[in-house]
């Protein structure tokens, strides 16, 4: 059952100093599944973010609608976890305080918010880390603090925009694999931005391959490889040169 839907996306930028029009996005329809973790992968300026943001309610497409559970999306929503490439904590505010604004938000007691924010916390391997604050912590850390706090809002979809690009390799590796069980445990939907080929094939059930600006899908893809991914596996190696063959004719 599709979950997300985006219909007929134009997307248009005008720029009144040139008295011009930069066409972003042109004609993108696309299906996301209930449970399904799908990669959006394309070149830089292709517009993967821009539907990221439309889908998040941040931003407004020129033609076209976006729909979630048959619903118009005109605005943010809980139903909607965002994960940026930097975690946008509050600095002078702790993991578990980061982790539960939104519910300081509605009122919820302090002790209240403590306690349920511990779970996820413990959920993204935090546990011990609940006192400290963003500058005490690496970047891989605070990366897992915006899951924990993107998870706590119980959303049907959470989408993630390029969340580990700015962490070192190993940690990023380590991510990938935390985020997968994650999903594996929670059943949840996730849209994910990356400029990874490999990251994409780890992750997704399918990856969207985009065309260069104006951004299209070029391919839908379904990854049919069994879990945990071997990206040394002829399989694996199979879709990367589909992908890369995709890429280099743009």
């Amino acid at each position: 059952m599709s979950l997300i839907q985006l219909k007929d996306i134009v997307k248009t930028y005008e720029d009144p100093k040139r008295k011009t029009k930069l066409l972003a996005i042109d004609n993108v329809s696309l299906e996301v599944e209930e449970n399904e973790f799908l990669c959006i992968l394309g070149p830089s300026g292709c517009g993967k973010s821009t539907l990221l943001n439309m889908i998040a309610g941040f931003e407004k497409q020129t033609s076209g609608s976006v729909h979630m559970n048959n619903k118009l999306i005109t605005k943010p929503g809980a139903d909607r976890g965002v994960v940026f490439q930097q975690p946008t904590l509050m600095p002078w505010l702790t993991v578990w305080e980061n982790v539960s604004f939104h519910l300081m938000l509605e009122g919820v007691s302090k002790a209240e918010r403590k306690k349920r924010s511990l779970e996820y916390i413990e959920m993204v391997g935090l546990k011990g880390f609940e006192n400290h604050f963003p500058y005490e912590l690496s970047g891989g850390m605070n990366q897992r603090v915006g899951i924990a706090r993107a998870l706590m809002l119980n959303p049907s979809a959470i989408l993630m925009d390029e969340p580990f690009a700015s962490i070192d390799a190993q940690t990023k590796s380590d991510m990938q694999e935390e985020l997968v069980k994650l999903w594996e445990k929670h059943k949840i939907t996730v849209i994910f931005i990356t400029h990874s080929i490999d990251e994409a094939l780890i992750l997704g059930t399918k990856v969207a391959v985009m065309t260069r600006r104006p951004g299209t899908i070029r391919e839908m893809m379904p990854i049919n490889l069994p879990r945990p991914r071997d990206v040394t596996s002829d399989e694996f190696n199979s879709y990367k040169r589909r992908i890369r063959e995709l890429l280099h004719e743009e």
